[in-house]
């Protein structure tokens, strides 16, 4: 576990290196949230930062990764700490700051894009899901896996995880090369970053085979 937590650490801090983000937070542009537990893994890491992101990126959309905007000075400094009080006091402080942070880059974003893969939905991800849709985004899902995880035949994943990306105006992909077509709409919506209260961008990180669909 700790090798693991090392290696997130390393991915977040070797993706929030001065040169690593192409562009800053801050545009006119349309912003797009990746959600995802794919930095998580290495095969993940390694899909999530040679593909995915560049691929959206090279839809010309400003991207909003979650696994750079924490400053990963402060994940690392809580990954270092002896194991016992402090260290979980640590965590619990960081945890709420992550969360916050995401948060506030959703309210920032235009639409979500969601990596469904898996046996089931990530929980974080299904989180994120739920939250954009209550904000009014534009939900994508992107699911790879040919694995069957559905409650029934009818859906391609989780029933109540399908409907708020279908109802946010979105879809469900299996290929990632599909995503361009499944965002074309926020070009001509007109589609606001919130709906209500709006909130500002987090600021940048700091340096230091196809599936067999069910119906």
């Amino acid at each position: 576990m700790a090798a693991r937590l090392a290696a997130v650490g390393r991915f977040r801090y070797a993706a929030g290196l001065p040169g690593r983000r192409t562009k800053p937070i801050m545009t006119a542009g349309i912003r797009v949230y990746l959600a995802s537990p794919l930095g998580f893994s290495e095969a993940g890491r390694h899909f999530y930062t040679t593909i995915l992101v560049p691929h959206v990126r090279a839809l010309g959309y400003e991207v909003l990764d979650p696994w750079t905007l924490t400053d990963a000075r402060k994940i690392q400094a809580a990954q270092t700490m002896a194991y016992g009080p402090a260290k979980r006091e640590a965590w619990r402080t960081l945890n709420l700051e992550m969360g916050a942070t995401n948060r506030a880059a959703i309210d920032a974003a235009q639409a979500v894009v969601a990596v469904l893969d898996g046996t089931d939905v990530d929980s974080g991800t299904a989180a994120e899901i739920g939250y954009a849709f209550a904000r009014g985004k534009l939900i994508v899902g992107y699911r790879g896996d040919f694995r069957l995880s559905a409650d029934n035949e009818g859906s391609t994943v989780n029933l109540q995880v399908e409907y708020f990306i279908r109802a946010s105006g979105g879809t469900v992909v299996e290929r990632y090369e599909d995503l361009g077509p499944a965002l074309d709409s926020l070009r001509s919506s007109g589609r606001p970053a919130t709906r209500g209260k709006s909130a500002a961008p987090p600021a940048p990180a700091r340096a230091g085979g196809r599936r067999r669909r069910v119906r």
